[in-house]
């Protein structure tokens, strides 16, 4: 059983069979899908799911908090089921691909209280630009 799914059924969500392919199609490490993605995949295992219920899902997801929404560089929303550890993301400025990453360090030390402008900072969402190793093969940049 999946992480996801192991996570929701512990919190007693109804799980009805198009909630568990949206679920198992989200499941996995790096998993950054669009809506779109997720009712392409979860209509492979469930023809008949409709794009609302994914969408309706995911925001259920979203507000629960088991999955996170990233958005990078004005593209389309994407869904992170990665909500039990802290990450960053690496994102391929050519492709789109987007990776978890978890560096050592808490990103809150970075930023000097005299830096901070008076605000009281909660958390810290760090993006990092390049190209993967599909986009980079045989680049110098």
């Amino acid at each position: 059983m999946s992480d996801l799914l192991e996570r929701l059924r512990r919190r007693g969500w109804r799980m009805t069979a198009q909630r568990r392919v949206i679920a198992q199609t989200l499941d996995g490490d790096h998993v950054h899908l669009t809506a779109d993605e997720v009712h392409t995949r979860a209509a492979r295992l469930l023809p008949e799911i409709s794009r609302a219920t994914v969408y309706n899902t995911l925001g259920e997801l979203v507000v629960l908090g088991e999955v996170a929404e990233v958005t990078v560089d004005g593209r389309a929303k994407r869904y992170d089921p990665n909500t039990r550890r802290p990450h960053h993301h690496l994102v391929c400025t050519r492709c789109g691909t987007i990776r978890d990453v978890h560096p050592t360090g808490d990103p809150l030390t970075r930023l000097p209280a005299d830096r901070r402008l008076g605000f009281t900072v909660a958390t810290a969402d760090i993006v990092y630009r390049g190209l993967c190793p599909d986009c980079g093969a045989g680049s110098t940049a």
